[in-house]
This record gives C-alpha cells, structure tokens and sequence, in this order.
C-alpha cells in the first residue's frame, strides 16, 4: 500500500456511524461521492453522502473526515446540512459503480467483460486527498482456463468502461482537460467561453474548485455565475472563498440579494464577512482575510510548522504565523508579534513560539489607506502583514496579492495569459 495508508473497501462504508469529535452520532453512511479523471488515473474521492437522523441526506467533504476505523466515521464536527445534489461531474460509488460491467485492459486494448463487485479508496501519503485505487470484480465466461464466477482485485487503470455515455454537450470532458489548470488560468478560460458555457462549467465545477476560480475572475464574469446557481450552492461557494473575497463579491449585489446569502451561509462564516464589509473599500481591513494562522506563545516551532504546511494556504499567508494571547482565533486577543517562515526553519522544533518573535515590526491599522499598505509591503520587503485594533487585538492580515488587486488596472484580469499549449474551445 502507497505510504502505508489503509485500503478501505466502499461496501464496508455503507451504513457506518458517523461521529463528531465529542462522539455524538450525526449520521450514516449512505454512498462515497467520487470524481472520475482524465486517462486511467483513478477518480478523485470528494466526500460522503450522509443521512443524519432525520432523513436528510448531506455531503460530508473528505477535508472533513479525521478518521475511519473500527465501522466508523469521525468528522471535525463541522457539517453543512444543506440536502445533497449530485453535480454532472459526479459519480455515487454504491449507486453508480457497484455491478457495473466494465471490461479488463489486456495489451492496452479493452479485453474481456467483468463485472464489479467493490472498489477501494486510500488516502494518499502526506495529503488529504483520497483516490479509488483497486476494483474487485467477477469474470464471466472465460476461456479453456478460467472458471465463471473467479473473482480479482486489479488496478483502477487495469479496467475501462466506467466513462458514462455523453448526452448533448455537457461540459465533463472540457473540465477533464483543463483538470490541472491553476484557478487563474481555469478563470481566464472561463472568462473567454461564451455565456452558455461558462454556466455548464460553472454547474459541473466542485463547490472547492467554483470558489478558487471565482476568486480569479473579473467582477462582472463573478456576478453573472452567481446569479446562474441555485441560492443555497451559490452560499455554499461563498463559504468556501476567502472571506475577504466573498465580501467583495457580496459587496457588488444588490442588498436585497446580499442579505438573502449572508442568511444561507453558515453564521460563522456569515460573521467573518459580514465583519470585513463593515469597513471601508481599499483600507487594510476592507482588504485583509480573517483567517491568518495564530499561535498561542506556548506553542512550539513544531505546531507553526504544521500549520504552515497546510495546502490550501497561499504561499503569502503560509510565509509567516501571528502570536496571540487567547482567544486565537480573530479578533484575537492581545497581539504579541510575528514569525517568519524562514525563522521558524532556524530554531529547533522544541522552541516556544513566544521565545522567538519579532515584536519590532508595526502593524497595520484597520483603517490605512491602500497606498500606506503598499508603501509598508515595499519599505519591509513583505508579503503579508497583521491588522490589529487599537485595543490590540489581531483582526486579519493582509497579503500582497490582495494589495495588487486593488493596484492593477479594472480590467487586468482580462489579459490574455499564455498557457501551457493552444486550446481549441468548442461552443
């Protein structure tokens, strides 16, 4: 098994407990939601389809499971209760995959007819991503030396014929080309499809993927999107933008249509935004994200690093950490100083963050106009830096991509940008 990790058959999934981190049941495993790919490479495991006890069925992402073992599920306790709906690019494991007939690769060519009895998921090493790796199935009717009924576990890519036949234009394979863009490129594709399209993209994107490309695209292509998704999906991508964006977003909407998603959103999450439109456009805390890492100053070296390996942190808000008195989470308490990434790589893991702080640096108040942002990032070579109250409290950090959004020309984000290799965009 790759890295050690446990290989886990769907069919022993169906029906688990699922628990919060206090042990309180919330539900039960109904179906594994999975994403196929490009190629032989295995599908994407995006999450859980859980039925809570009063029949509702919700997805449960896999970022939010902590653990599977002994027939159980624990989560983070976080859970959006909002009913699922599978989205075109998605596929229900039990529902879809089981007892299907697929044929077996021989010789690079589709071989004999088998059918599929189970698959396997596995976490791969050091993330938090999960793929279905092997595929347990029963043969036919075989030849002179192969009895029907024999049953095999192979590889995901020892098997075709799991594609579902297109019907019209959906946007699958336009998806499946583009699959390792960067947001930004994905955006700038997007951006140059026509209407029709760009909302077939949009429906089939993940609520993940959505966010990271509506963050990257210009202010009327964010709106037009928005408009086009059902009110609780369109919450649900604003919950999973950065809440300085999703502010900006909700900003250019009517009040009406703000307030009526700010209501759908999960409150804490509805808190944090509706806390940065409190303040003014192009100031350091209409531009700052609220959810820079904080460090109590009796955690160590160790604990920082962990923090700043965290894949979905941008490389501006993983460069450094914010120590804090408690509560760590913004509006902190008191603010006691930063460390660089570059620090935290000289002292040994076993060192109290609070030991090792620069205290020197002055920073930002929540009302400094955008040139003072820019003119500090300039003057201190930096790339993010903390926005405190005048009680001393830590209430964000603002990075320097957020400075340049505000910096570059309206329309810079509809520049043309050279990818990897010409695309032919079919209407």
């Amino acid at each position: 098994m790759a890295g050690g990790a446990p290989r886990i058959f769907v069919s022993h999934l169906a029906g688990i407990a699922v628990f919060d981190p206090n042990g309180d049941q919330v539900g039960r495993v109904r179906d594994v939601v999975a994403m196929l790919r490009v190629g032989r490479r295995p599908p994407r495991v995006l999450g859980l389809v859980v039925e809570l006890s009063t029949r509702r069925r919700i997805f449960l992402p896999m970022t939010r499971v902590t653990g599977i073992e002994s027939a159980q599920v624990i989560t983070t306790g976080v859970l959006n209760v909002r009913r699922f709906e599978q989205r075109p690019t998605e596929r229900l494991v039990l529902g879809e995959m089981l007892d299907r007939r697929v044929r077996l690769v021989e010789s690079g060519e589709p071989g004999e007819v088998v059918t599929v009895l189970d698959v396997s998921v596995q976490q791969l090493p050091a993330r938090r991503d999960w793929e279905i790796d092997r595929v347990f199935v029963r043969r036919g009717k075989g030849g002179t030396f192969r009895r029907k009924g024999e049953t095999l576990t192979v590889d995901w890519s020892a098997v075709t014929g799991f594609s579902l036949e297109e019907h019209g234009q959906g946007a699958e394979n336009l998806l499946a080309t583009f699959e390792q863009l960067r947001p930004a490129d994905l955006a700038n594709v997007l951006h140059h499809l026509s209407p029709k399209r760009r909302a077939e993209v949009a429906a089939a994107l993940t609520n993940e993927r959505l966010a990271d490309v509506l963050e990257e695209l210009p202010e009327d292509d964010q709106i037009e999107i928005l408009g086009k998704l059902k009110e609780e999906r369109a919450a649900d991508v604003l919950e999973e933008m950065d809440p300085d964006d999703a502010a900006d977003l909700l900003g250019e909407l009517p009040e009406d249509d703000k307030e009526r998603l700010l209501t759908l959103m999960q409150p804490s999450d509805a808190a944090d935004v509706r806390r940065l439109m409190a303040y003014e456009d192009k100031t350091a805390g209409g531009l700052m994200t609220t959810e820079p890492i904080v460090l109590r100053p009796d955690a160590t070296v160790a604990d920082a690093l962990a923090r700043v390996r965290n894949p979905d942190l941008s490389p501006a808000l993983a460069a450094q950490v914010y120590v804090c008195r408690p509560p760590d989470e913004t509006p902190t308490g008191k603010y006691l100083g930063t460390i660089h990434f570059q620090r935290l790589l000289r002292d040994p893991p076993y060192t109290m963050v609070g030991s090792i702080l620069d205290d020197d640096l002055q920073a930002l108040s929540p009302s400094a106009a955008l040139p003072e942002i820019a003119g500090f990032f300039a003057t201190y070579d930096m790339v993010a830096a903390p926005v405190v109250d005048e009680s001393g409290s830590l209430l964000g950090a603002v990075t320097v991509d957020d400075v340049l959004d505000h910096m570059l020309p309206d329309d810079w984000r509809e520049q043309e940008f050279h990818l990897a290799g010409d695309v032919n965009h079919g209407e």
